[in-house]
Order: structure tokens, then sequence, then C-alpha cells
């Protein structure tokens, strides 16, 4: 018998308990069982990987055991977690359970659902979107649903599922006992919970925006050509399951390629994904048939698997809250962890805002690619006094590029060093590049010159990144540069520069205007 026997759980979970290794409760799960077995609401709060999803689980599957009616509805704000939380329950029910369940998500065929739905459930488990469209098709009815779970409320409410929410609510009847559980407890969530939750019991495991003392940080400071580089050479010296972050789907998808050809193994998760390649992936993740896995913000939102060791923050996160999520993907269930983060100069507003939010005594171990330097202690107070990452001066190359976003300015200029060479020895020298003016290309390719990845995909996410390009735009003021007393000058010169790269890098020749970048 394990120690959750004290909660004098059925034969059933007792035995599926001892087969999955679950021997002590965690501290979220020691304090919301014995309460929601009372029948008690709860208003709980804990960090990501602390059994959270087995805190309301356990009590809710012995609850349902001990009586022949009641339904279980628990809303998830992504796939991926309601299918993990499923296989949870799954493995608690074991497989000659009489009690069925059905899992209401979007990216799934609605005959598979309705087939499921026709057994007559007990347990649904779905997305608040799939959910409200079964109860407008009249498919689904909740009139017996005694148990209501919101887990990740807070996700769900950024995701902009109130309005369902609170129409998924008003089927479910008056006398429910409700269970909310959020990452953070801001006001909005303290709002849902006064409205649906009766005389709540709070419950909070760690504080809010810190990371777990199972996890090591260490940030690793570099320009943006030179992410992909340290990239492969870390995964060539880590062990274990990695999950590697990124800002875009396109950007998983880049990134995957780019380690392919390095003879890396990877595959991309995002939300363009259809949901039967998305379940492949995830399911051949978990199985540790691949060990390295890059995902989006979205796309990661959830995932609990259990032997990530590492994680990396390729791309720092749009909001700095997002960081504290996205390390807890690794050291789950009081396992240890390792959160990489690369920091180049156009993530320092970032990085500063992010620290903001972490826990200021927090030692974080910063390495430094040069050979002729050791690793150093990284300490987040540091950057809290301005104190900027150690970059290379070139205040000829970030001034050409003003009007356009850092990191396609990086990438641009960085990889093709022989034209920037070129054209720096001509400044020196005071002589423009013997270029024809062109108005008309000119402004061609200052259109080419936003994100390829924002132009693919989703319009939300066009307006996101833009936005994002407009902030860091905004930081230019903070770098230093070269005066010149004659403005039109410095603009030609900015105009005739890129022309020069553009055309060495693509080999074409642009005296005719018919000719347009490829």
């Amino acid at each position: 018998m394990t120690l959750f026997s004290k909660y004098n759980l059925n034969e059933v979970l007792n035995k599926s308990l001892k087969n999955i290794n679950f021997t002590n409760p965690t501290p979220i799960q020691e304090k919301s069982i014995p309460l929601i077995l009372q029948g008690k609401d709860i208003l709980g709060s804990a960090q990501t990987g602390t059994g959270k999803t087995a805190a309301f689980c356990i009590p809710l599957l012995e609850l349902l055991m001990k009586s022949s009616r009641g339904s279980l509805l628990i809303m998830i704000p992504t796939r991926e977690l309601a299918k993990q939380v499923l296989d949870v329950i799954n493995s608690l029910l074991g497989f000659k359970s009489s009690i069925n369940t059905a899992t209401l998500i979007g990216g799934e065929s609605m005959s598979k659902q309705l087939s499921q739905l026709k057994k007559r459930p007990r347990i649904y488990v779905g997305t608040p979107g799939r959910i409200n469209d079964h109860l407008q098709r009249g498919t689904l009815n909740l009139h017996d649903a005694k148990y209501l779970v919101l887990d990740e409320t807070d996700r769900m409410l950024d995701m902009g599922f109130e309005v369902q929410i609170n129409k998924i609510i008003k089927f479910l009847p008056v006398s429910k006992q409700v269970l909310m559980f959020s990452a953070t407890i801001p006001n909005n969530i303290l709002k849902l919970s006064s409205k649906y939750l009766n005389d709540p019991v709070r419950i909070s495991v760690g504080e809010s925006n810190t990371v777990a003392k199972n996890i090591k940080q260490e940030i690793i400071e570099l320009k943006s050509d030179e992410k992909l580089d340290e990239l492969i050479n870390q995964i060539n010296t880590r062990n274990g399951s990695i999950l590697i972050f990124v800002k875009t789907k396109y950007g998983t998808e880049k990134l995957s390629k780019a380690l392919s050809r390095s003879k890396i193994k990877s595959f991309p998760l995002h939300g363009g994904l259809r949901q039967s390649k998305r379940n492949t992936i995830m399911k051949n993740f978990r199985d540790m048939k691949f060990r390295i896995l890059i995902a989006t913000d979205v796309a990661a939102r959830g995932i609990d698997v259990p032997h990530i060791e590492h994680v990396i923050n390729y791309d720092l996160p749009q909001m700095a809250e997002d960081f504290i999520h996205r390390i807890g993907r690794t050291a789950r269930a009081g396992s240890k962890g390792i959160a990489l983060s690369f920091v180049t100069k156009g993530d320092f507003s970032k990085w500063k805002e992010i620290q903001k939010i972490l826990n200021p005594e927090k030692q974080i171990k910063s390495q430094h690619k040069s050979k002729n330097k050791s690793p150093k202690q990284f300490n987040g107070k540091k950057i809290k006094d301005n104190k900027r990452p150690t970059f290379k001066k070139k205040p000829d190359y970030k001034k050409s590029f003003s009007k356009k976003s850092s990191d396609q300015s990086e990438k641009n200029y960085s990889n093709d060093k022989r034209s920037r060479k070129s054209y720096s020895d001509k400044r020196e020298d005071n002589k423009r590049p013997t270029f024809k003016k062109k108005p008309d290309y000119k402004k061609s390719f200052s259109k080419k010159s936003s994100d390829q990845s924002e132009k693919n995909y989703s319009k939300d996410k066009f307006k996101k990144n833009n936005k994002q390009d407009d902030f860091n735009s905004n930081t230019k003021v903070s770098f230093s540069r070269k005066k010149t007393n004659n403005k039109s000058s410095v603009k030609k010169k900015s105009s005739n520069r890129g022309q020069k790269n553009f055309s060495k890098a693509n080999s074409q020749n642009f005296n005719s205007p018919r000719k347009r970048r490829k």
C-alpha cells in the first residue's frame, strides 16, 4: 500500500497508483484530495509540474466510482493537454473500468466524437470551443454533470475562451462541485471564481512567477547569426530529451530542417499541423523515439512529458510571463532539469522584463562562446542595473537598418561578411557605391524585407509579430551610432548599401526594373 492509502480510496485506484509508481502525494495533492472528497469547491494555484492533474483526477474518480450516477466535465485550453489529462484518467481507471470517457477537442473527426458520446460517457475532457459546438448541435447533454474542472484557467482566458466558458456553464446543473486551477490568480480569475464557485477553499502551492528550485538556469550571450551553430553545439554536448522554443510556426519548420542538415533528428510542433500529425509527434516524443522537439508557445502549453531534461529558449517569449511556463516543462514532479536561454542584443529589453518576474536571488549561469573566457555567474541583479550583454560594437551596421526589424537586420548583414567589408572600405574613403538610383526598386525591396514567417501564417500572428518588430525598432535609440551632418546622405547610403548587398547575395542585375527578387 502507498501513502495514498490514508485517503481510503477504493481498491482499483490504489492498485492503479501502485502500477504507475505514485508513492507519495505531492503538496498540491495533499492539500486538494481530502477537500475534494469532502465536496468542497477549490480555487487552486500551483507551479507547473507539481502534480495538479492527479490532484483533481484521483478524488473525482473516487466519487464517480462510489455512485452510478453523475458525470464529470473537464475543460482544458489545448488539445495536447486534453489528451494528457485523459491518459492520466485512463491509467487510474484501468482497462476493465465500466466508466466510459469522451475527448471533445478541435481538429479531430466529429463522427469519432459522436461515436464516443453514444456510449454515454461519464467523463468528458475537451476544449471550450468544441464542447460548445456539441452543446449547440444538441449532441452533448450535461444535465447530470455533478463535477466541473477548469484547468489552466488563466490560459483559457488568455486564449479568449471566457465567452465559451460562460455559455457552457449555463448547460450544467446549478448544484455542482467546481474546481478551478490556475498557475496564477489575477483579478479576472478571481472574478470568474466568484461567479461560479460556492465558498471555495483557496489552495496555493509555491509562489507564482517563480522558478522551481530544481531547475538550473543558464544563458548564453551571442549574436543572432551565431544561434544555430551554438544550438548544434549544445545539442551535441547534452544528454536526454530536449524541448526547444521558437517564436513562430515557420520558425519551428525552418529550425528543424536546419538541424536535419546537420544530421540531428527533430520534429516541429505547431498549431498549423493536423491534429493527427500532432498526436503522432507527441506520442513518439513521449515514447522517446526521438529526443528533440521544437515548438511554439501555443503548441507547447500543457505539454507534460516527464523525461524532458532540457528546455532551450532559442527565441525568448513575446510575453515575460510565458518564460515561467516554458522552463516549467522540465523538472516535472520533483525531477531535475536545465533551462538554457539564448540572449542577443535585440533581446535585451525582453530579458530585462523576464528578470523582473524572476526571483532576484536566483543565480543564473552565463556561458560565453569565446574559448578564452570561462563560464561566469550571471546575476539577475546585473541585468536590472542596465548592464548589457557584451557584444562587439558595429555602428555602421546598425545605422543602415534603422527602419527594419532587429532580427532581420542581423540575419541579412551578418551572413554577408564580404559585402559588409567592401561597403565599410568605401565609407572610409567617402566614396559612394556606383549604383543607379531606382526609386521603384527601393520601394519594392523595403516591402520584401519583412520576415517571411509573418507573411505565411495567420493574421493574428502577423499583427502580434509586427507589434514586436515595432517594439524592437523603438529601442534602437539605445544603440550607439555615428553622427553625421548630412541626413540625406545617410539615407542614400543606406539605400545603396541595401541594393549592393541584395544584388550580391542573389547574383542579379537590377538595371532592369522588370526583374524581381525571388
